[in-house]
């Protein structure tokens, strides 16, 4: 793969115009907005000219509603001798494409498993995909050089390559990404009239979950309009699951000992359920998930603080697996959670200690 062009320069495509460009790939950008291809291009991410023949390669970065649109004007302009697109919802646009009398030999549906809370191009970043699913298509009729260019353009980007069928995808998305992503914004749409003071007690916790509550509505619009009625389908069991401990909830509050014996054992089953979900979802480099154990560091909030604690953990030898800072309410302190194998804790702990850190029980 020589050239690619990228038709759509908000935070994917232009994320994977710089991952493209990083390896040596000529790549020509396009937007309906003019001023965000201009952007993705000062950022290094292409060229705003016209490719003066067919590329070896299109990517259609543009939300799920509009891939058979632009598709068909690519085609019909002869753009690239190979087609695929980055929409988060695969069947829809695929229908229309057939429906449009579409070329679908040379296309075949993509879908990064990446993403940011930000959207455009000044969000994008060149190794967005580094590591992450990228999830393709084919069909019966996907013609090998096309599905090949797909394979190579997600290697050119970092990312593992897995095949599936397009209502295969839309099921699986709705289940882990487009369903927590309402729940997320429900989460925190319960904070938007809360009393101050309860949102000041707000830790790590509420954070986590909260997190992708900050994204785009507009973009995530797109996306469920594309998928609404698996999503649906999801949040309606979810739905049971929530009447259910409700009901477990109030059993707690009564008088009568068999009904509270009945919560707690409501309660109790759906902590244990969550806890075997989590336990499904893949750990480090895709990997059987890992059980690590959290080492707590008090810092001081100033220049300098965060980088002085990960030499001193370097000079311990220990690797940390992941990372979270929590700050003190009204305190300028930061609480540094270092993620280690159990094995490394007290390795850890002592040498810090040693050193003059503050390491919380």
């Amino acid at each position: 793969m020589r050239t690619v062009a990228v038709v759509g320069t908000g935070l994917i495509g232009t994320s994977a115009a710089l991952a493209l460009s990083a390896r040596g790939i000529t790549v020509y950008l396009e937007d309906a907005d003019p001023d965000a291809a201009r952007t993705a291009a000062s950022l290094g991410a292409g060229s705003t000219e016209e490719p003066p023949g067919p590329v070896d390669l299109a990517v259609v970065a543009v939300p799920p509603a509009l891939v058979g649109k632009v598709l068909a004007d690519c085609q019909r302009r002869g753009l690239a001798r190979c087609y695929t697109d980055v929409a988060s919802v695969k069947s829809g646009p695929r229908a229309e494409v057939t429906a449009l009398g579409l070329d679908t030999a040379h296309y075949i549906g993509g879908h990064p498993m990446a993403g940011r809370e930000q959207s455009g191009p000044l969000a994008a970043r060149a190794d967005l995909f580094e590591g992450r699913p990228w999830v393709l298509t084919p069909t019966s009729d996907t013609d090998t050089e096309t599905l090949n260019a797909a394979l190579e353009l997600v290697a050119l980007c970092g990312a593992m390559p897995v095949v599936m069928d397009a209502a295969a995808h839309d099921r699986a998305v709705a289940l882990v990404s487009h369903a927590p992503q309402l729940l997320s914004s429900l989460a925190a749409a319960r904070l938007e009239h809360a009393d101050d003071t309860a949102v000041r007690l707000a830790g790590q916790g509420v954070r986590d979950v909260t997190r992708i509550a900050a994204s785009d509505p507009r973009m995530w619009l797109d996306i469920l309009a594309a998928n609404a009625g698996v999503v649906a389908d999801i949040l309606e069991e979810l739905a049971g699951d929530l009447t259910s401990t409700v009901t477990a909830l109030r059993a707690l509050e009564t008088g009568d000992a068999a009904a509270r014996q009945a919560g707690s054992e409501g309660i109790e089953a759906v902590m244990r359920r969550g806890n075997l979900g989590q336990a499904r979802i893949p750990g480090k480099h895709g990997a059987p998930p890992t059980r690590y154990e959290t080492v707590v560091v008090a810092i001081g909030d100033q220049p300098g603080e965060l980088g002085r604690l990960f030499r001193e953990v370097a000079r311990a030898g220990v690797n940390v697996e992941d990372v979270a800072i929590d700050h003190s309410a009204g305190r300028q302190v930061g609480l540094v959670q270092l993620s280690v194998t159990p094995s490394a804790v007290h390795q850890l702990t002592t040498s810090l200690h040693e050193r003059g850190w503050d390491v919380r029980d």
